[in-house]
């Protein structure tokens, strides 16, 4: 610490005399000063219990000789903000609780952090900020949420959002619906499924970042309290050890990364955040690396919304890195990279056995040979879209159909719910994406929507937008480039037929290139006008989805 009170003479007593003001001893000053970066607040459901867990954190670090000192860090819960303007606000954010979280973390000279995420962009974004800070750092999540039950099935936020759509097919009455809201999230933690939110805890742990279980051990079980408490005393390790997130979070990291993500069956918006953690750590990861990766990574794992299974059944069968040595078996880990154990991946899942073969499939049956992610390119989608095929039904990985046009989510589920949408169809949502949208909403309305009307199995979505963990079907998201920065997106018009091929990675508009050539002189892309505040200024900063949508600086 710059002014630490063992090594700074007079001229660091007037940070002292400050810290005195907090009630610190002159002992807890001599101590290193641990940043605990708790997300918890009272509106995300994920992050209710998270107060017990900085306490335990806190607890840890004391025990292990340091002084924890507890700073916040913003959340946003993408359920409640799905389907209106609230999820312009949710992606954006990770760059927010990056930022924010640099600013203190140097401002006030910590000795080491513990990041205490859970949902979403909260985990992404706090990644980000442990590489640019680059002191001892080691993260605890709040675990994910036990799944809910509705006649004798297990079921989750997914189900809860297709049942709306039943609701709207006529398909389900008034009751049963009534009986999903009430039992489809039934205890506090991340939602229950391989969501964006349970995928990026998963992966901190295959990054280095994390202890054994970050990922799947769940909200209420007592576990993750004592997890909490090996956290915050072994933040003091790694302090001592001058072990850093730099150190941890290399090439190598990330490519295992990738292909615990292939094996999981991981979120899409795992092809934007990886490589926007990447780049923070001076570690590029393209598009075409996810799909060189995925062509050699068997998927291992079908979690909802993918198949029947969930967080907590992953957890009883040996979490995260008993997926790991499955996949150890035919090398396809790099098992000697660094992580805040102090020991090597290798070391870490040594004797980790997979104890139901139902839920991790052994590496020699998988669910498929290939990955849970593919990358498509096309005249669509030049510089890449992304798909997550671990969750679209056979009969749909080959796909051409009419293009059903439509310039925001509202109109697209105004359509859906009108009946206007049918079998074959591909439906096109634009001017969604990062700069566009702004903010590069996720589209589980409309997917659910469909999916609820029984129509996943044969309606094909394209979208400069993104999809939530929750999504299944063929559901493309991330085109680039987007409509507002002239994408072929933007010409796209009903009735143009386009194919879809997710096993050769295939994506196109079926149109010559001359009536291409037409209607870009005659089409004007749409520039939303009424975009103030932070959106104003990230819709002009944030690159392009294929590069992470980070922010140009």
């Amino acid at each position: 610490m710059m002014f630490d009170a063992k090594k700074a003479g007079a001229h660091c007593a007037p940070q002292r005399s400050l810290l005195h003001a907090l009630g610190l001893t002159k002992e807890e000053m001599e101590r290193p000063l641990v940043g605990i970066v708790s997300s918890y607040n009272e509106i995300v459901p994920g992050h209710m219990n998270l107060d017990k867990i900085v306490e335990a954190v806190k607890l840890g670090v004391a025990m292990a000789g340091g002084t924890p000192i507890v700073f916040p860090a913003i959340a946003v819960c993408d359920g409640i903000a799905m389907g209106h303007r609230g999820m312009k606000y949710s992606l954006v954010t990770r760059d927010l609780i990056a930022d924010s979280t640099e600013a203190m973390a140097l401002a006030h000279a910590f000795d080491a952090l513990v990041m205490v995420p859970n949902c979403d962009k909260n985990v992404p974004g706090l990644l980000m900020a442990a590489a640019r800070v680059n002191i001892p750092t080691i993260f605890v999540s709040g675990g994910p949420m036990l799944a809910g039950h509705v006649d004798g099935k297990r079921t989750s936020l997914s189900s809860m959002f297709e049942a709306v759509g039943s609701y709207k097919a006529g398909k389900m009455d008034e009751e049963k619906l009534y009986d999903y809201e009430l039992n489809a999230c039934p205890t506090c933690g991340s939602c229950s499924g391989m969501y964006t939110a349970n995928s990026h805890n998963c992966l901190t742990e295959v990054l280095g970042m994390g202890l054994r279980g970050n990922g799947t051990i769940p909200a209420v079980y007592s576990k993750r309290i004592e997890l909490a408490k090996h956290v915050g005393m072994q933040v003091m390790e790694l302090y001592r050890k001058n072990i850093r997130p730099r150190d941890i979070m290399t090439e190598k990291a990330f490519q295992n990364a990738l292909t615990a993500d292939m094996a999981l069956g991981c979120s899409t918006n795992s092809m934007l955040h990886l490589p926007a953690i990447a780049h923070e750590c001076g570690v590029e990861i393209n598009l075409d690396i996810a799909n060189q990766i995925s062509a050699k990574t068997p998927n291992l794992c079908h979690l909802a919304p993918a198949g029947h299974t969930y967080m907590e059944q992953l957890d009883e069968a040996g979490g995260v890195y008993a997926v790991l040595n499955e996949l150890n078996k035919k090398n396809l880990i790099h098992t000697d990279v660094m992580t805040v154990t102090g020991k090597t991946l290798g070391e870490n899942i040594e004797g980790c056995i997979n104890r139901d073969p139902e839920v991790i499939r052994p590496i020699d049956n998988p669910f498929s040979e290939t990955g849970g992610i593919a990358v498509l390119r096309g005249n669509l989608a030049p510089d890449g879209c992304v798909v997550k095929r671990s969750a679209v039904a056979p009969e749909m990985l080959v796909h051409e159909g009419p293009a059903k046009v439509f310039d925001s989510e509202e109109e697209t589920i105004a359509a859906i719910y009108a009946g206007k949408v049918v079998a074959g169809d591909v439906v096109v949502i634009r001017y969604e994406g990062p700069s566009g949208g702004p903010g590069m909403r996720e589209m589980l309305s409309p997917t659910s929507a469909i999916a609820g009307m029984g129509l996943d199995k044969e309606v094909a979505l394209i979208t400069d937008g993104r999809f939530s963990g929750a999504t299944r079907g063929a559901s493309i998201g991330h085109v680039s480039p987007e409509a507002v920065r002239g994408g072929l997106i933007a010409y796209v018009q009903d009735g143009d037929m386009i194919s879809i091929n997710i096993p050769e990675y295939k994506i196109e508009l079926k149109v010559s290139d001359e009536e291409i050539a037409k209607r870009k002189e005659t089409t004007e892309i749409k520039v939303k006008t009424d975009v103030t505040g932070y959106l104003k200024r990230y819709a002009k900063m944030v690159s392009s989805a294929d590069r992470g949508a980070i922010i140009n600086y």
